[in-house]
């Protein structure tokens, strides 16, 4: 049957159905991986109202973007976030390229440095539960190499890589790809950190707003890594708000038809998702067993949150779509 419109979220649940039926679906809850805010306000300066736009849209696990920002704003915000009710925080930077800086402010990126992020780590006290690092800098590896022998999940990302990078990266622990297809080489370019990533286990971020990938390249994608796509919103500020001026850390974002671009610019600055839409674009594109994978199994298999966590249980019996 075509899926309604009609849903509601019970006890973390994501329910649906028609108007004169009962639910035809449920769904585990959503688990957002890759989201900067929400509501008008980043994690970083507004959790409650962030944390809450998400929740509305289904999401029941949340980890908390954070952009580039000088260190000791970084530890910061990590202690204002970490008691906050989210699962834990995302650092998208500093680490990464500046060819590939994307919305972040390349005068603030540094090269992995393991006693400062050790210093990160201690801040957090287990709240830092993911890295994103571009692993052709000086010093990557061996950084990747002590956070996921720290439990701390590594993500390729925003990255110049070559296959060689990318392989030393996935040898040191590395699993994701932050945002496949952005701020990266594009599919299809040679000993690239795009090749490596479609023929190896890599877990791929897919930002499906219809702007950071192509539908061609979406089809592509899904075609070799039909079981490895993890959703995410990449949500800035700006999501369920009106189009107008925003900021991410210390740029200016310019939001028109609920596209996010750094002012001036045609450089995107995250969505204005929720994962509910994310949710819904992908079972236009591939179907709904897949999108409950998406946004539900595969993170959680990222997180390693729990046995059961992207599945549902009916009367002690686990059930999965898929």
């Amino acid at each position: 049957m075509a899926i309604s419109a009609k849903y509601s979220f019970i006890s973390g649940l994501f329910a649906q159905g028609d108007a004169n039926s009962e639910f035809d679906y449920i769904v585990p809850g959503f688990i957002d991986i890759h989201c900067h805010g929400g509501g008008g306000k980043y994690f970083s300066d507004g959790a409650d109202t962030a944390i809450a736009t998400h929740k509305s849209a289904g999401t029941r696990i949340q980890i908390a973007s954070l952009v580039t920002q000088d260190l000791e704003t970084t530890k910061e915000q990590i202690l204002s976030l970490k008691n906050q009710g989210i699962f834990g925080i995302h650092l998208e930077g500093p680490y990464i390229s500046k060819k590939y800086c994307g919305a972040h402010d390349p005068e603030l990126l540094r090269t992995p440095d393991i006693a400062e992020i050790k210093e990160l780590i201690a801040v957090g006290e287990g709240a830092i539960k993911m890295v994103t690092i571009a692993p052709e800098l000086p010093g990557a590896i061996p950084v990747i190499d002590f956070l996921t022998s720290n439990g701390v999940v590594v993500a390729i990302g925003h990255s110049d890589a070559k296959a060689s990078d990318t392989l030393a990266a996935i040898d040191a622990g590395s699993t994701v790809v932050t945002h496949f297809n952005n701020a990266m080489a594009k599919l299809g370019a040679a000993d690239s950190l795009s090749e490596v990533a479609l023929q190896n286990e890599l877990f791929l971020e897919l930002i499906l707003d219809g702007n950071h990938v192509k539908n061609a390249d979406v089809f592509s994608i899904l075609s070799k890594a039909p079981n490895r796509i993890v959703a995410v919103t990449d949500a800035m500020s700006a999501a369920g708000c009106n189009d107008g001026q925003y900021k991410i850390g210390s740029l200016d974002v310019t939001v028109l038809n609920s596209v996010a671009k750094l002012s001036g610019t045609n450089t995107l600055a995250g969505s204005t998702l929720t994962m509910l839409d994310a949710f819904f674009n992908f079972t236009k594109i591939i179907g709904f067993e897949q999108a409950v994978r998406y946004t539900s199994l595969n993170p959680a298999r990222i997180l390693n949150v729990n046995p059961y966590a992207g599945y549902i249980a009916i009367k002690g019996r686990e059930v999965t779509y898929l």
